[in-house]
């Protein structure tokens, strides 16, 4: 039988480029994205307490794309965009915001945020799957090793007692679920795409168009909302998931996957929970648990596994 042709969707060109720069520094740069990717858990929790998830995504998709069209304005005249790529680049933005944004903040309204960060813990797997079968990035024991060692450090660190599976979480969990796979699967299609025409030019097209289709709906939402109850917690939260998040963690997020397979990528991922305790500790002076140290010697221990070659 004659295998698939995914030539259309995705390049068969070589898709992880040299590094300009140290590969720790890059590694360096990654952790810290993820330590400011992991504080959105609890301070998206914070706004959606007191703003609806539709009336959230349309101000945060407002700002953001705000922020991303003068700079594309300029971007876009050193050089065209492929309508093929074009129709990509819009694939990748219904990935993100409809499929994978949108339905997260309605997910999170819904559930708990430990629950939240323990499901997009399971991205690496996504990814992992999504890459080998499109990226042509080998399949090797070990990383798929390190992936569920990794895992179940998260476990460890989530289901220590303090969080409880249940009915009440049901349809927020199953919804974050969407947005994860959502998310791993903007990730493999974005990442020849950012190589191509670079990381903030990919991103900020996508999330724009994305936002274009979002936004009739949203609209509607916010001009009927009530913001009697909204406080400047509830906008702090609009600006760091629209300005931190949708703007600077994405480009980070794509430039590192020029020069990184997305599977290696992915895992970097499980360090979300381990800092989403950390912060709760600090801001709400949360016991550091025999959990959290356990698990965060398992995530460790998993992450370096993947990178043994």
């Amino acid at each position: 039988m004659r295998q698939a042709d995914h030539s259309l969707i995705y390049p068969q060109t070589p898709v992880v480029r040299s590094s300009p720069m140290p590969i720790w520094l890059i590694f360096g740069i990654l952790i810290l994205h993820q330590i400011v990717v992991a504080c959105a858990f609890p301070f998206a929790k914070l706004g959606l307490n007191q703003i609806n998830p539709y009336v959230f995504a349309f101000f945060r998709f407002i700002i953001s794309s705000g922020i991303y069209l003068p700079v594309l304005f300029r971007l876009n005249r050193r050089g065209k965009i492929s309508r093929t790529d074009h129709a990509k680049i819009f694939m990748v933005g219904l990935l993100l915001i409809p499929l994978n944004q949108v339905v997260f903040l309605v997910g999170q309204s819904l559930t708990s945020a430990g629950h939240a960060s323990l499901l997009f813990a399971i991205t690496p797997i996504f990814v992992y799957l999504l890459a080998i079968a499109f990226l042509r990035e080998k399949a090797t024991l070990l990383r798929f090793a390190g992936i569920a060692i990794a895992l179940a450090g998260v476990y460890i660190i989530l289901l220590g007692g303090k969080i409880s599976f249940g009915l009440e979480y049901f349809l927020g969990d199953i919804l974050v679920l969407v947005a994860v796979a959502a998310w791993a699967a903007a990730t493999v299609m974005g990442k020849p795409l950012a190589s191509k025409y670079g990381a903030f030019r990919v991103t900020g097209m996508s999330l724009v168009y994305g936002s274009l289709v979002y936004i009739p709906f949203g609209l509607f939402k916010a001009i009927t909302a009530d913001y009697s109850e909204v406080s400047w917690t509830g906008w702090f939260s609009i600006g760091y998931m629209a300005v931190v998040i949708s703007v600077a963690a994405y480009v980070i997020w794509y430039w590192v996957l020029k020069y990184l397979d997305a599977s290696r990528v992915a895992i970097m991922q499980n360090i979300q929970p381990i800092v989403a305790t950390i912060v709760a500790a600090i801001l709400l002076s949360e016991p550091i648990t025999a959990n959290l140290i356990a698990g965060g010697i398992v995530i460790i221990g998993g992450v370096i596994l993947t990178e043994i070659r």
